[in-house]
């Protein structure tokens, strides 16, 4: 893999290979089996940090019982008690919990917590949180969280790392911009472009920076080289394991949809979408249909819901603009253009420029659905894409 820069820990071919195969495990239940509770009992369980609060439901959906627990007293209690089946809110360490009692043979329900909210009655409390939840899982349109593997939730935090590297690197170099600015020093735009120019100028000394500013801004020129370089070495590992993943390899074959977009996906999903009911179910999970206000014979479409996963929706939309504007471009080269560019184009030549990236957007999440559902590549045709790091690694040594 080259040169590994300080911070970064190269992750093996074994490690990558179990992330593949982890992140297609389901480690959930059966959504009947979650549902078919009233016959045993049901624990709600509030979770926190150190405190975890219990609601026992009989066969009646009446708490009979109730417990506040340390975390060593909430392990002992499932250890010693026969428990049929538990609900949760979606929520942090809500997942572990999942897996740890689904390793009893315990069945676990996960569910949003803005939903379960509106079960709660009076003043917000632990206890009330915990009845609440029962009363959630009596609910059949509530559809529960698919409890996340190790490996998903491993591929995600690489992501989720990825996106505050980018964000740290973005206000180093907005940082630096500013500094310049406050001295006279006009910086072109354009990360690779302004950084240059602003290495220049910290090393010229006829150039209007101070010399009491100088050192600091070579600091800030060298956190930046070494994030790109973290950035790239990550990226190098999402790489390898798309190459090891059936999901991803389809995925890849969708226009728009890149490393990025296949990997966090296939962590969000697992690689399959059966219990998704369909590809405007899909579609929506990321926020990408209208809102609807509709009353009688008036049925009003707005905006963009934008629910659900705000990072996936965020690459889908990018991905749309991506091929959108190369649509454009051959289009006025008179090159060919395919049936969903097409698509795309005549909904920008009737509507907004916006407007067509959205449901473009929308219409690439419903082909990954399809993808996914038939395991079968785009088209039928297989796109060989070259997975290379935003920056390279040679500009950071």
């Amino acid at each position: 893999m080259g040169w590994t820069p300080p911070g970064v820990v190269s992750a093996s071919s074994s490690q990558l290979a179990s992330w593949s195969v982890g992140c297609q495990r389901d480690v959930t239940v059966k959504e009947s089996e979650m549902h078919a509770t009233a016959a045993v009992p049901v624990v709600g369980v509030d979770l926190s940090k150190h405190v975890f609060e219990l609601a026992v439901a009989d066969d009646q959906w009446r708490i009979v019982e109730r417990a506040r627990l340390s975390r060593s007293q909430f392990e002992r209690w499932f250890a010693n008690r026969a428990v049929g089946s538990v609900v949760m809110e979606s929520c942090g360490s809500a997942h572990h919990w999942g897996r740890w009692l689904a390793g009893m043979g315990i069945a676990v329900t996960l569910l949003p917590a803005q939903y379960v909210r509106a079960y709660v009655r009076r003043n917000k409390t632990d206890a009330a949180d915990a009845a609440a939840l029962i009363e959630a899982l009596r609910c059949s349109d509530l559809a529960p969280v698919r409890i996340k593997s190790i490996e998903q939730q491993a591929l995600q935090a690489l992501h989720r790392t990825r996106s505050l590297w980018m964000s740290t690197r973005t206000s180093r170099i907005n940082a630096l911009r500013g500094f310049c600015r406050e001295f006279g020093i006009a910086i072109s735009q354009g990360s690779r472009i302004g950084l240059e120019q602003i290495g220049r100028q910290a090393a010229d000394p006829a150039s209007g920076l101070p010399q009491l500013l100088r050192p600091t801004l070579r600091l800030l020129l060298e956190e930046i080289r070494l994030l790109e370089a973290r950035i790239s070495q990550l990226e190098l590992e999402l790489a390898q394991l798309a190459r090891q993943s059936q999901a991803c390899k389809t995925l890849l074959t969708v226009p728009g949809v890149g490393l990025l977009t296949a990997t966090a996906m296939v962590a969000a999903t697992s690689g399959e979408v059966a219990h998704f009911k369909d590809a405007r179910h899909f579609a929506s999970w990321f926020g990408l249909t209208p809102k609807e206000s509709s009353s009688g014979m008036t049925r009003r479409l707005g905006r963009i819901s934008k629910r659900g996963d705000r990072y996936l929706r965020m690459l889908l939309t990018h991905g749309a603009r991506s091929v959108l504007r190369a649509a454009t471009v051959a289009d006025r080269q008179g090159r060919p253009v395919d049936d969903l560019r097409r698509w795309a184009l005549g909904i920008q030549g009737r509507a907004h420029h916006n407007r067509a990236t959205c449901a473009l957007a929308n219409k690439m999440a419903r082909i990954c659905y399809a993808v996914l559902r038939d395991h079968a590549d785009y088209a039928g045709v297989r796109v060989q894409r070259k997975l290379q790091p935003t920056y390279p690694l040679v500009a950071a040594a």
